[in-house]
């Protein structure tokens, strides 16, 4: 029987990025396989090492978050002698991640440009806030920021309200996600080309991927769409209703469902939202009188009843409601990992599920230079007194 390794089994990825979108790159290719070796400053560390509380035995639970599966090596590189070892740790990579503002590794010599020479067969994934070229390149990107810039905020939020931006980082989740793809394209491009390439994306570019059917709704209409709380733009009824004890979703994707959704909870449609078409253009209409209709049951009792009918809803839950259901524990989506410091850890799960080659959360997430020592001496060949000398150096 073959021993089947995982998809990204073989390929080592230097991870040069801090904060979330590129350390949520590096994770998602670590999840498959990938062997990352996470490079930090000596005594201070991915910036997110120090974002709390809250702290689990002084590691920050934000950094826990997005750094399983990884290896860290603390290292100054713009010392010399810290140069030369990351000269030797790119000579071994399939991928390079990072996450500098554009320029900033050009100026030393660590830009794709200046490595694909000597390293022809490397893939370099670029994460930036406007991406590598045109004219606000040279800005830096912050996830808040980009939601904005990139519209995401104006057609979040209340309609008689201010704007908001998602309850997490989705632009640089997004912008982790589209790396992590385009760094995959590369390396299955490489298996036929035998070269590598540069992956440039932009937050900007990834949150504006993002907009699909609302910048649809632009290009048709020439009008900007505004804000609708929980509303859905072209589909009625789909948003959340208040049941006499709690919200709920409800989201009738089609005029079937929207007879179901009638016979089932005994609305009295007269005539005038039979398709929707009209659902959307007469909402004026039917929201107040959907509104006292669901006030008038639990959320349960709408849920079991809808459910049955095969009309879709669900629960608002929160957080600890989400981690008690038992799906999410079928789907291994909570899994358990001895951490160094810290013991048992709890972490998400690899929302991917190959059948053959599947990923999975195989090491915690590592403590601020936990793996120099064994990556120079095992990965490089540096003797014991070489280390200490580098260590004695603030080198690593």
């Amino acid at each position: 029987m073959p021993v089947l390794h995982q998809p990204l089994h073989g390929i080592t990825v230097l991870d040069l990025t801090r904060v979330l979108s590129g350390p949520y790159c590096t994770m998602l290719l670590a999840d498959m396989g990938a062997r990352v070796v996470k490079v930090e400053q000596p005594g201070r560390g991915d910036d997110t090492r120090a974002w709390g509380p809250p702290f689990v035995d002084g590691e920050s639970a934000y950094f826990l978050s997005i750094n399983r599966n990884k290896e860290s090596v603390t290292l100054d590189f713009k010392q010399p002698a810290g140069r030369a070892v990351l000269d030797r740790l790119v000579a071994k990579c399939d991928v390079l991640v990072e996450n500098f503002r554009p320029g900033t590794l050009a100026k030393l010599k660590l830009d794709y440009a200046s490595l694909a020479g000597q390293h022809p067969r490397l893939v370099y994934c670029s994460i930036s806030g406007f991406g590598q070229s045109g004219p606000r390149s040279h800005e830096p990107g912050y996830d808040a920021v980009m939601q904005a810039e990139g519209g995401l905020m104006s057609i979040t939020g209340a309609a008689d309200g201010p704007p908001f931006r998602v309850g997490v980082a989705i632009a640089d989740i997004a912008s982790g996600m589209f790396a992590a793809y385009g760094v995959t394209l590369a390396l299955y491009a490489r298996e036929r080309s035998g070269g590598g390439q540069a992956v440039d994306i932009g937050m900007l570019d990834s949150v504006a991927a993002l907009l699909s059917y609302q910048a649809a709704i632009y290009f048709a209409t020439g009008s900007a769409p505004s804000r609708m709380g929980n509303r859905h733009p072209t589909i009625v009824p789909y948003e959340t209703f208040a049941a006499s004890d709690g919200d709920f979703v409800l989201a009738v994707g089609n005029d079937e469902q929207w007879r179901r959704f009638c016979t089932v909870t005994g609305f009295q449609d007269d005539g005038r939202f039979q398709t929707n078409a009209a659902r959307v253009t007469r909402y004026a209409q039917l929201r107040p009188l959907l509104d006292a209709h669901l006030r008038m049951r639990t959320r349960r009792d709408w849920i079991e009843c809808l459910t049955a009918a095969g009309v879709p809803c669900g629960s608002v839950r929160d957080l600890h409601e989400v981690f008690t259901d038992r799906q999410l524990s079928a789907r291994e989506m909570v899994a358990e990992v001895d951490h160094s410091r810290i013991g048992a850890l709890k972490l998400l799960g690899v929302p991917v599920k190959l059948s053959g080659t599947p990923g999975g959360v195989r090491a915690a997430p590592p403590t601020l230079g936990q793996h120099t020592d064994a990556v120079l001496r095992e990965d490089l060949g540096f003797s014991t007194s070489e280390i200490v000398a580098l260590r004695r150096d603030g080198v690593v």
